[in-house]
């Protein structure tokens, strides 16, 4: 069966809508939120704006530290589909309750707003990954991935866009970005009541209410199998790169591009549509099959970009004292190269990580299933709290933008070489792909 075929099954397009139309609803407050601390409440605040906005990276984060572990526990023991629906139906109220934020121009309301969406999030995250092997053949996941990890990029991109574009209109901005996250979110939960039922994976669980204890328990557990855990480490350093690509895309656009906000916009469009066609193409590539020898050609494009990007350095074709506009923009070859090469790191990227995520839903243990994908998110967190401080540290020993993407590219050669080295699998099946690609 055909990815795009599942879209027309009851076994998969629910998740699908409710996942997409989640991530476009956080993002359309998140991003929302980002500008109206930004270029409202700025002259307001006691604090420097652009420290509470990179202090709302790390609200959001959080709750992935706190309550994963958790989230699993009740992933595995409960239905999931009666979960999905409670969540979901928590994530209109906590839109609902952002309205009064955005009209009281509270930051402490404001972000607990973004708290309690990490939390929603960090409960939806093990179900949505646990439910698909539940749901679709083996044979179907790699394309099921693809089309989540899609769906979740162009869903990211669609809320980022509307919610900056929202809450900029003067006058009542907030309350159609408020509208519109409860509107996002109600249409979601209405999605999670096609959803099949999906039994639970071990009821007979007790749920550890020890965050810390069984946080470090799951992570264990997930090193029990080394090439689960290899996986889960590789999907965590694909979300370093991710993280870091694009909290740069902003400043790079400003400092070295030297163009606006509709710049960085086509940025982040090329980006996100690469990861997009990438996901979609892991399908076709692995013949229907779990193919970690998709792995190595993902590790190498993003390699190679990365370099190309810094090869291409500061093209200096804009002299203005105005930043350059979209139009101008693309009037310039070295610019398409530039979003070539961004959308190839997202295509290679969607190539990376999608065998992975099926990997880790195939092979973990079923009874077990949710608690491996909750570790996981928090690998991934850790790993992109580590992306942060890794910027910080570069931009202190004054690195330039493509240099640190030089950095990327090396770093990825090397941390994913030694993934190869160690797991020969990969390379193994890379060669098999060559020579006539077929299923695990």
């Amino acid at each position: 069966m055909s990815q795009y075929t599942l879209m027309k099954s009851r076994r998969f397009l629910p998740l699908f809508c409710v996942q997409f139309l989640g991530a476009m609803e956080d993002n359309i407050f998140k991003n929302a939120l980002i500008i109206f601390i930004t270029f409202t409440l700025s002259d307001t605040l006691a604090v420097n704006s652009s420290i509470l906005v990179a202090l709302s990276g790390g609200v959001f984060i959080l709750p992935y530290f706190l309550v994963s572990a958790t989230a699993g526990q009740v992933a595995d023991k409960y239905e999931k589909s009666y979960l999905i629906r409670r969540i979901t139906f928590s994530e209109v109220m906590i839109m609902a309750f952002a309205l009064t934020g955005f009209i009281s121009q509270s930051v402490v309301i404001l972000m607990t707003v973004l708290f309690l969406t990490g939390i929603q999030s960090a409960f939806f995250g093990p179900l949505k990954y646990a439910i698909l092997p539940q749901h679709l053949r083996v044979e179907e996941l790699t394309g099921g991935n693809g089309m989540i990890q899609m769906g979740t990029f162009l869903a990211i991109l669609i809320g980022t866009i509307i919610g900056g574009m929202l809450v900029a209109i003067d006058g009542y901005g907030i309350y159609l970005v408020s509208l519109l996250a409860v509107t996002v979110a109600a249409a979601a939960w209405i999605a999670s009541w096609y959803i099949p039922l999906a039994p639970a994976s071990d009821d007979c669980i007790r749920i550890d209410w020890n965050m810390a204890r069984q946080t470090w328990h799951i992570l264990r557990y997930s090193c029990a199998d080394k090439n689960v855990f290899i996986a889960i480490i590789a999907v965590s350093w694909f979300w370093f790169l991710g993280a870091t690509y694009l909290s740069l895309v902003p400043t790079y656009t400003r400092d070295v591009l030297m163009g606006d906000e509709r710049v960085a916009t086509i940025l982040l469009t090329a980006f996100s549509l690469g990861i997009g066609a990438g996901s979609l193409l892991c399908e076709r590539l692995s013949k229907g099959g779990i193919e970690p020898g998709l792995v190595p050609i993902g590790a190498l494009g993003l390699t190679l970009f990365a370099i190309d990007l810094f090869i291409t350095g500061t093209p200096h074709v804009h002299q203005g004292a105005v930043a350059m506009g979209a139009s101008e923009f693309l009037t310039y070859f070295v610019h398409w190269r530039i979003l070539f090469a961004l959308t190839a790191i997202g295509f290679f990227g969607g190539i990376y990580i999608v065998p992975l995520y099926a990997m880790v839903q195939h092979r973990s243990s079923p009874e077990y299933q949710a608690r491996i994908i909750a570790a996981n998110n928090i690998l991934n967190a850790i790993f992109m709290v580590a992306s942060a401080l890794l910027v910080i540290v570069l931009i202190k020993l004054a690195l330039t933008i493509p240099q640190i993407y030089l950095v990327l590219g090396v770093l990825n050669l090397i941390i994913t070489s030694i993934i190869f080295i160690k797991f020969p699998e990969y390379m193994q099946r890379f060669s098999d792909l060559l020579r006539k690609p077929g299923r695990t």
